[in-house]
């Protein structure tokens, strides 16, 4: 049995701004183990704060510091270093990032889904810097996201295009990278090897948790798609969250 539980959120706790079914159940029988939890999200479209209203809003009995999200770690590794980024976000984003927008001479870019922000504009004003030589941090680079019964593009393809065009290679502090994890066991206080990932995601949630050292489990929900277990078989697997709780926890 794991000593604690990470879970993805959005596809694995809801869909389509619905709880999943059995899924606030599920949360519930974790807590009242005594299981604690870490919600991990990639989720750069709104902030802790909007992530916890819309939980508990669902019914999730869940605290502000039960969430740990790619915006987050980035804020974190902006202020240790020093940096004044141009920051290419949503605007869901900028009262957290308030005090970093808009800095005299940006000396970094930081990157999250942006959505309709992502035009030539601002893609090119990122361009420019990082070709200066100004490192490019990103919130994620998953592929896609899944909305109203429809997959839609996420940061990665703009990660990459950057890349591409300024030869960079991205600094990425969300799921899948190491230090995301890292962080997560860190504020619980545990090992990789004493917890469990749940997530919809192979790439991001699933694949980085393993290569983290946590035991993951795949949930066949939200942007699951038919075969990604092939692509983890060390993983876990359960139709939702419920059965995971059930088989895993």
């Amino acid at each position: 049995m794991p000593q604690a539980v990470l879970l993805d959120i959005s596809g694995v706790l809801y869909e389509d701004d619905q709880p999943l079914p059995g899924a606030v159940e599920a949360v519930r029988a974790l807590q009242a183990k005594g299981c604690p939890l870490r919600l991990v999200t990639n989720t750069s479209r709104l902030g802790k704060a909007a992530i916890h209203r819309q939980l508990t809003g669902m019914g999730f009995a869940v605290q502000p510091e039960q969430i740990f999200s790619a915006p987050q770690a980035v804020l974190r590794h902006v202020r240790e270093h020093g940096l004044r980024p141009y920051c290419l976000i949503h605007p869901n984003l900028e009262e957290e990032f308030a005090d970093l927008l808009d800095p005299p001479a940006p000396d970094a870019v930081v990157l999250g889904d942006a959505e309709m922000r992502f035009d030539y504009a601002h893609l090119d004003r990122a361009f420019q810097l990082l070709i200066a030589g100004a490192p490019l941090i990103c919130m994620g680079d998953n592929r896609y996201f899944r909305s109203h019964g429809a997959l839609h593009l996420d940061a990665g393809p703009f990660v990459r295009a950057l890349e591409y065009a300024a030869g960079s290679i991205a600094l990425v502090l969300g799921k899948p990278a190491a230090g995301f994890f890292a962080s997560a066991l860190a504020d619980l206080g545990v090992s990789a090897e004493q917890a469990l990932m749940i997530g919809d995601d192979v790439a991001a949630d699933i694949q980085g948790a393993l290569a983290a050292g946590l035991h993951a489990c795949l949930v066949q929900t939200g942007k699951y798609r038919p075969g990604d277990e092939l692509k983890a078989p060390t993983a876990g697997l359960a139709s939702d969250l419920a059965e995971a709780v059930v088989r895993y926890c």
